[in-house]
């Protein structure tokens, strides 16, 4: 895999006086069905999230509230991606080291996941994904 495959998805946004509405279908606006949901918050200043890669999970990151920065690294190229707006939702594919910082105050993750956890699925050190990365 390779970080071309990340991606910005803007998910269904329905305007209306009341409130705006969006929504998430797995199979639909994402390329896989949601078996797990988890959320970051009051993540406290200058504080990093991540710092791993998974072997076979795919995710969609959403900034629900607030804002954060995402760093994705497939061993050649690195990216970092802003998201501030509950209607966008970072793709991001298998194999694929990613670190999460820059957390505006209040800011909340939500990850919607292919998989539910299997710490079996983490690469939580650099230089081993590094190692298999090219393997996979």
């Amino acid at each position: 895999m390779n970080i071309d495959l990340c991606k910005i998805i803007e998910l269904p946004k329905i305007t209306d006086p009341r409130g705006n509405l969006s929504f998430i279908e797995g199979g639909n606006q994402i390329p896989f069905d949601i078996q797990r949901v988890y959320y970051l918050y009051d993540v406290p200043g200058g504080a990093e999230r991540g710092g791993h890669a998974h072997k076979g999970l795919h995710q969609l990151i959403i900034a629900m509230s607030g804002s954060f920065d995402v760093v994705l690294d497939d061993g050649k190229n690195k990216k970092r991606v802003h998201l501030s707006r509950s209607y966008n939702g970072l793709y991001v594919c298998p194999m694929i080291w990613r670190e999460l910082d820059n957390f505006s105050s209040g800011s909340v993750c939500m990850v919607l996941a292919s998989n539910k956890y299997d710490e079996a699925d983490y690469y939580r050190d650099y230089a081993e994904f590094m190692r298999n990365r090219w393997q996979a």
